[in-house]
């Protein structure tokens, strides 16, 4: 049987003062935790989409995908902190303490955050919308387990994000 285990989000959230949108996830994946930067599992849709998006070619490089993200204004992190997890799996997540978003709205001028996935924007709405008085906008989740989505219909609705970070 699978344990649950307490995970202590291992990240610092990606941002500067020029920063004006800020992107949030749920929590790190497995892969993403042993990379060392956002969106780090292989599969997950969230660089190729950038890429699209922006229309340039990031290679892996965590150093070159932060200067990316901070160039487009862009700043990132996870809705959740710390909590109990079996694996990757957003189903298992419980025990949240979510994230304090608080340095990061102080120093940047965020504009618009938008959520990548259901359960990002669920905990967002439940710890922190209201405490920092942003509306966010849920984007579908670039997870591999999210197949109803094309990488086509990716572009169509993450597209948003150019209006907001320029």
């Amino acid at each position: 049987m699978t344990k649950y285990q307490t995970i202590t989000h291992p990240l610092r959230p990606l941002y500067q003062a020029g920063s004006k949108i800020l992107i949030l996830g749920s929590f790190p994946s497995v892969k993403t935790r042993e990379y060392g930067f956002f969106y780090g599992h292989p599969q997950n849709r969230f660089w190729p989409l950038m890429e699209k998006i922006f229309d340039m070619k990031l290679s892996i490089d965590i150093e070159e995908r932060k200067s990316f993200l901070l160039a487009n204004h862009i700043a990132m992190y996870d809705v959740i902190y710390q909590c109990d997890i079996i694996g990757s799996s957003d189903a298992s997540i419980q025990n949240v303490v979510p994230s304090d978003l608080s340095s990061i709205l102080n120093l940047a001028d965020i504009r618009q955050v938008f959520c990548n996935g259901g359960t990002a924007t669920r905990y967002y709405r439940k710890y922190q919308e209201q405490r920092t008085g942003l509306k966010a906008i849920q984007l579908p989740s670039t997870s591999p387990t999210n197949a109803r989505f094309s990488m086509d219909d990716l572009v169509e609705r993450w597209k948003v994000i150019r209006v907001y970070s320029s």
